[in-house]
């Protein structure tokens, strides 16, 4: 076997994400062959010794991705200082400790929906990165009833810090008194992109729900629940190990 970056065998083998596994490595905490580690080392699992922390880095976990439905309320974090819920407690133990799975993206503590979770690093680079182009499809109830003007310029694209941003793609599904339904399918994901481009047109948001994540929906999945995801769900080629 080939030498790999320490923060890919570290992920691989189920202990964290690769951002946390770097981590790791600042801190000393990954000895190669008795050597201590530093960010950018490589080792070979199939002649070197690999300890974390004193013991010897486990094997690789399977590969996985899952689908969960996430309720607001619930942090898309692996661990949170404040002792709020976090997504992985919504797995069952033999999921949420040893896999290394970790969400993928992000949704907002409020938001609820799909949320994708892998331990496969060139998994999550394939459903994240921007050339794949992967859009998400959200139902967003906003505040008020938005004129036309005010739609079709969040369709444009509405600017946030000084940065464009891309077109959306928008219509309404529903109207009550005081609120619209809208349903949003976006390319891109700003740090909480709907709720400010709705705060700046003058409609906040009430309830924001992600659907879809590419080709993979919620479809009856309760929220709350989850389910794996196959590769050829995805409908492309999924890297594997």
């Amino acid at each position: 076997m080939a030498s790999e970056r320490l923060q890919k065998l570290i992920a691989q083998a189920g202990v964290c994400s690769r951002r946390r596994a770097e981590e790791l490595l600042r801190a000393g905490r990954l000895r190669v062959n008795g050597q201590v580690a530093a960010l950018g080392d490589k080792a070979d699992p199939s002649c070197d010794s690999i300890e974390l922390d004193g013991k010897p880095l486990r094997a690789s976990a399977p590969a996985m991705v899952l689908l969960l439905n996430k309720p607001a309320g619930v942090l898309c974090s692996c661990h949170d200082p404040e002792g709020r819920p976090i997504v992985l407690d919504l797995l069952p133990p033999e999921l949420a400790r040893g896999q290394g799975l970790h969400p993928v993206g992000r949704l907002d503590f409020e938001s609820r929906g799909a949320l994708l979770l892998s331990n496969d690093g060139n998994r999550t680079l394939e459903l994240t990165h921007p050339r794949y182009e992967h859009s998400k499809t959200y139902r967003v109830w906003v505040r008020g009833i938005p004129q036309q003007v005010d739609l079709d310029r969040w369709a444009r694209g509405v600017p946030l810090d000084g940065q464009p941003s891309q077109p959306v793609r928008l219509q309404v599904l529903a109207k009550d008194a005081n609120a619209c339904l809208l349903e949003l399918v976006m390319g891109e994901g700003k740090n909480r992109q709907i709720r400010r481009t709705a705060e700046l047109l003058g409609h906040p948001v009430l309830d924001l729900q992600r659907i879809a994540i590419g080709p993979i929906d919620l479809g009856e999945l309760p929220e709350g629940r989850w389910r794996r995801i196959l590769p050829q769900e995805w409908g492309t080629s999924i890297p594997r190990r």
